[in-house]
């Protein structure tokens, strides 16, 4: 198989398809379940309003609005939908769209037609059931209502009101003028929230001159509109005089409430609460026969909801594409043009005949490819393995037609670069048994149960591979829960002296077979050595992987054609990264290599070895001289005076060579070679050029730099997890675990339950975000901008299964 198929975008084709114009939506229909094309707006200028076909798209906007409030009704209703089954969201014909936007009017009618005589029932019902709750609740208040001499006693006390500076004698025009007063009342059922506001006004307004009193309703009434649960007071309030009552009516109704008039007979009263109660049971009734119906069609529409919404999307896409394509009139076709998949054109055509087969017409589809310098969309063929490190990459930016993809290499280098920070062998076991679930399970739990759940279900085999991968690296660090692994016989054989520290290490006897020695775990020196490893194996690291993406800048300049830039840039840019940077790999393999604290093959002594961020610094400061206590090897001041040198004619080498030979060419022959090289159509200006090339010198330059430093983040991390998780393990379970007894168990046990929560709650999700932002970081910025543009547009064809998805979110 050619390395452009492995790690390169899918081959594109733009085809050109006539459309006969009886066959054209069945046509399209079977485009869109195969989905491969992406097809182009032919119309450009043309607006939404003005196309061909404007009208079903606003007949399918209507049933689809419909379908909404069947949806909205049901849930109400708490009925059950039943999923997809089968064909039953199969493209229909025009008679069979027909049928069902009229099933589908029916069904709204009769619907529409049950609600609103149920809420008129509702409205009903409430009002007789407020109204009974009156005359029971203020019954009472009449027996006191009868002795209006102690009522009026009431209101002439100075300490009745709520505001007693309030309070005047009187309180109508009629006691004003010295007349009897007849004693009137205003019943009615307020907002029991309002009730404090209403007393509070009535008592400001009237001066005190009245008398309150209100019952609490605590039968559950439900609002008819929201379907909410009302809590509502019933109040009766005693006054004299009309205008007086005129106001306290007034008052009631700007604050909500409703008024009941009650008859002041007793025996008229005990006659009109029998009354209310026969009706509320007859309406009680009524309204549960109007439920039942309503539920029975509801019941019927749940039954094919799903089928009837997902044939309505797919019909309305139909026709928002076949709105991109040109009528021929003379033809009597329609002309579309799309991109899709090389090596899928039979595949294509294959659904043509289908397609015209299907629907007994005599006249075929005609395709054939056109010859195009317009750029491609990116395709890139995925599975549900791949696809989560493809949308890594395309987070970062979608790449150029038939660029190097870096999604391939993703596929390891993410999780590897992950696990080398989030090393721990047993981390790395619950991060895989939950990856594991996840993959093993995935058909079932494949619909979701929310959108953080989805973002771990979508990135399952990322999170498989992270684990591990630190399963691995949690071997090679020897660590799991901060704790060491003893696999086999130490290297380093421990001193009998009894007045030495238990973990002072006398002497080294072997090699342990693999990873960190478990005797490193607790010696004093610990921390200096893993940070001194991890940090140069960070930056071995690091390097490897930019002069890897350096390296896979060739591809790109050798398939468009830049064959200047391969020896203009990709060489003095490898040059200039490994006689600074390979060089420093180089130094810190050599210096691991040597046994510096045993004697050399003369049995003399060896000197301390260099500190290798000195020997760097002062390569460029002192060059060509090395102090002879630093030096690593003979002739290392003469090795680094030329990659020095070599280094420093690689810059101009950058920024010169291109522009200047794109200039020469340019006026040699008149800008073919030129327009070859910048894939560019614009006249060849030696200014852009040059700034251009400036920037990419000075970016690149300092990049190596800071791009290197970047990739210690590798041992930063990897340090604070292996000092948390210890952290961790001293606070809780070490604390308790050589404790005998009951108590000793019951303790080891709540420790180890709170050790649990916190190694998921911090060390798995706190830490393990931050690795993974961290690698993504590295991925985005340390590699891909060493060869990739990512300035493509991606692949975005005709399918029903986007148009579905893309629907639901």
């Amino acid at each position: 198989m050619p390395y452009s198929t492995l790690f390169r975008s899918e081959e594109m084709s733009l085809i050109q398809l006539y459309i006969p114009s009886e066959i054209a939506q069945p046509t399209v229909a079977e485009l869109g379940e195969l989905g491969l094309i992406q097809f182009r707006d032919l119309n450009p200028d043309v607006n939404a309003f003005q196309r061909a076909f404007v009208s079903e798209i606003r007949r399918y906007d209507e049933m689809e609005r419909i379908l909404r409030f069947f949806d909205t009704q049901i849930t109400k209703s708490e009925i059950p939908i039943r999923p997809l089954t089968g064909t039953s969201a199969r493209v229909r014909n025009a008679q069979e769209v027909d049928d069902l936007e009229d099933k589908i009017k029916e069904h709204e009618r009769r619907i529409s037609q049950m609600n609103s005589s149920y809420e008129i029932l509702q409205k009903r019902y409430l009002e007789l059931t407020e109204a009974r709750h009156v005359l029971k609740e203020t019954a009472v208040y009449f027996d006191e209502a009868s002795r209006q001499d102690n009522i009026r006693h009431s209101l002439d006390e100075p300490s009745a009101p709520l505001l007693d500076q309030d309070v005047e004698q009187g309180g109508s025009g009629s006691g004003r003028d010295n007349q009897p007063m007849s004693l009137g009342f205003v019943t009615g059922v307020i907002s029991r929230a309002k009730m404090q506001t209403f007393e509070r006004i009535l008592w400001r307004a009237l001066r005190g001159n009245l008398y309150l009193n209100y019952a609490e309703i605590d039968e559950p009434i439900t609002d008819p509109e929201t379907d909410e649960i009302l809590e509502k007071n019933v109040f009766i309030i005693f006054a004299h005089g009309k205008e007086i009552l005129n106001k306290i009516k007034k008052i009631s109704e700007s604050l909500g409430a409703t008024l009941y008039p009650v008859d002041d007979s007793s025996d008229r009263r005990k006659d009109s609460l029998q009354e209310f109660n026969a009706r509320i049971e007859d309406l009680n009734s009524v309204l549960q026969n109007t439920n039942n119906a309503r539920r029975a069609e509801l019941l019927k529409v749940a039954d094919d909801l799903t089928s009837w919404t997902t044939l309505i999307r797919k019909e309305k896409a139909i026709y928002h594409t076949m709105n991109l394509f040109n009528y021929d009139a003379n033809r009597k076709c329609l002309i579309a043009e799309g991109w899709c998949p090389s090596n899928d054109i039979n595949q294509i055509q294959q659904a043509l005949r289908t397609a015209t087969e299907t629907s007994g017409s005599t006249v075929p589809t005609i395709l054939h490819e056109l010859r195009t310098t317009k750029e491609p969309p990116t395709y890139h063929r995925v599975n549900k393995f791949t696809v989560g490190f493809q949308e890594i990459v395309d987070a970062y930016g979608v790449a150029r037609y038939r660029e190097v993809n870096p999604g391939l290499f993703t596929i390891i280098t993410f999780p590897f670069l992950f696990a080398v920070m989030f090393g721990d062998f047993g981390h790395g076991i619950m991060v895989t048994l939950f990856a594991a679930y996840l993959v093993i399970f995935e058909k079932r739990l494949a619909n979701g149960k929310g959108e953080i759940f989805d973002m771990f279900f979508g990135g399952r085999y990322i999170i498989l591979l992270m684990g591990l991968f630190s399963i691995y690296t949690g071997l090679i660090y020897n660590d799991v829960f901060s704790r060491p692994m003893h696999l086999t016989t130490s290297g380093w054989a421990f001193s009998e002296d009894t007045s030495k520290p238990n973990k002072e290490i006398g002497r080294q006897t072997g090699v342990y077979p693999i990873g960190v020695d478990p005797a490193w775990h607790g010696a004093e020196n610990f921390l200096l050595f893993t940070n001194s490893y991890k940090m140069k194996m960070s930056v071995i690291l690091g390097v490897i992987q930019m002069s890897f993406g350096i390296c896979l800048s060739v591809f790109n300049y050798v398939h468009f054609k830049k064959t200047l830039s391969i020896w203009a840039e990709f060489i003095p840019q490898m040059l200039f990264m490994q006689c600074i940077f390979g060089y420093l790999c180089f130094t810190i393999i050599y210096k691991w290599s040597i046994p510096w604290y045993e004697p050399d093959v003369h049995g003399n002594p060896r000197n301390s070895p260099p500190g290798l961020l000195n020997l760097l610094i002062y390569m460029f400061l002192q060059p060509g001289s090395v102090d002879k206590d630093a030096e690593l090897y003979s002739g290392q001041g003469t090795v680094q005076l030329a990659l020095l040198g070599i280094a420093v004619v690689c810059i101009p080498w950058m920024l010169f060579t291109k522009p200047l030979i794109l200039r020469h060419e340019n006026n040699e022959h008149g800008g073919a070679i030129v327009a070859e090289e910048m894939h560019e159509e614009e006249e060849f200006d030696f200014g852009e050029v040059m700034i251009h090339q400036v920037i990419h010198t000075i970016e690149f330059c300092l990049g190596c730099i800071s791009n290197t430093a970047s990739y210690l983040r590798l041992w930063a991390l990897s340090l604070a997890h292996a000092q948390l998780s210890a952290v961790l393990y001293d606070m809780t379970l070490k604390n308790t675990i050589n404790f005998k007894g009951v108590l000793g168990f019951l303790l080891l046990v709540l420790t180890a339950v709170i050790w649990f929560v916190l190694t998921i709650g911090i060390l798995l999700l706190m830490e393990g975000l931050s690795a993974f932002l961290h690698a993504l970081r590295l991925h985005w910025v340390e590699f891909n901008n060493k060869f990739y543009e990512g300035s493509g547009r991606k692949f975005i064809p005709f399918s029903f299964k986007h148009v579905l998805k893309d629907s639901e979110e």
